[in-house]
């Protein structure tokens, strides 16, 4: 029988989901989701393609009560910038969770996955962050640089922001677009200087080496690492996270094997087990932090569920909404 699949493009997309606080609780949910059991998230399908600077991740979660499940393809290549090209794009298919018949597929470009990342930033500030946030370190100059810059807005307020890249240049456009969020905005000359300065720290790059010493940390500090996705890549020196109060991870078993916990556990430094997932700071299953002069670091390898929530919310969207292609297969 025949069926309608929706076919989405960017531009589209972009007219109908933007980084929000409805945006921030969907994710938040979606981690929430992943404490209570029950998630079906196989371990991420991704290939280092080195000869071409590239990267491929393929990821999807079944949640159940969730009307679809997606699977996100994005490939990031890093040259790409050269050629005049964005480094990230790709799509999310969504599947019908109950005939498993494909419903609609965004062809997002990276958007979505850009828009759930920034979004889990926000979950991991505002639930490890100190409830008082005057300054923002930002390392990193890209896309993600800018969202995360704006989620953290969306939940601890803050009076500066401090940005740092190894390309002084583009660390100056990213503050220079980030102007509209009217507060004291400083490209930094090193990110020792960034991090002793800043209550939240975030970092963004796709670092093979650390950009953050673990000699740097202080008290009413919180890191959120994102950029360690794939074995090899390492933002955190491994010995802060041995130094922090409390290492937190989007999901255990990722950052034993793409995050920054990989680094720390072939050094042979780490010692404590399986670490807290933030579903279950979420849920209250785990304690988060637990005084304003606490060290915390939450390490953010992408999860499937994420690009699942993110999808359903994009779906639940455009219902009733003259959106996107519909064709009948």
């Amino acid at each position: 029988m025949a069926h309608d699949i929706r076919i989405v493009t960017e531009a589209e997309l972009r007219g109908a989901v933007k980084l929000d606080r409805e945006t921030v609780n969907v994710i938040e949910k979606a981690f929430g989701a992943l404490s209570d059991g029950g998630v079906v998230m196989p371990p991420v399908m991704s290939m280092d393609l080195a000869d071409v600077h590239g990267e491929v991740d393929v990821k999807t979660a079944y949640i159940p009560g969730f009307d679809g499940f997606a699977i996100k393809v994005s490939p990031g290549f890093f040259d790409n910038p050269k050629l005049g090209l964005p480094s990230l794009n790709g799509l999310m298919i969504l599947f019908s969770a109950k005939t498993g018949l494909v419903e609609a597929v965004f062809l997002d470009n990276g958007y979505l996955t850009d828009l759930r990342t920034a979004a889990a930033g926000a979950v991991a500030a505002q639930h490890l962050a100190p409830e008082t946030v005057h300054t923002v370190g930002i390392i990193g100059t890209g896309v993600q640089a800018r969202l995360q810059a704006r989620a953290a807005r969306l939940v601890r307020p803050f009076d500066r922001l401090l940005i740092w890249g190894r390309d002084a240049e583009r660390a100056r456009a990213c503050a220079a677009d980030l102007a509209d969020l009217k507060c004291v905005i400083r490209v930094v000359d090193s990110p020792a200087d960034l991090v002793l300065a800043s209550q939240l720290v975030i970092t963004t790059t796709p670092a093979q080496s650390p950009v953050i010493e673990a000699k740097w940390l202080h008290p009413e500090l919180h890191i959120t690492a994102m950029g360690s996705d794939q074995a090899g890549k390492n933002e955190i020196d491994p010995q802060a996270l041995i130094k922090a109060d409390l290492y937190v991870a989007d999901r255990a078993t990722q950052v034993e094997h793409l995050g920054e916990l990989r680094s720390a556990i072939e050094a042979g430094i780490w010692t404590k087990g399986a670490p807290v997932e933030l579903g279950d700071v979420i849920r209250g299953r785990a304690r988060g932090r637990t005084s304003e002069s606490e060290i915390t670091i939450c390490d953010l390898t992408g999860t499937g569920v994420q690009d699942t929530a993110i999808a359903t919310h994009v779906m639940a969207r455009l219902k009733g909404r003259d959106l996107g292609t519909v064709i009948t297969a």
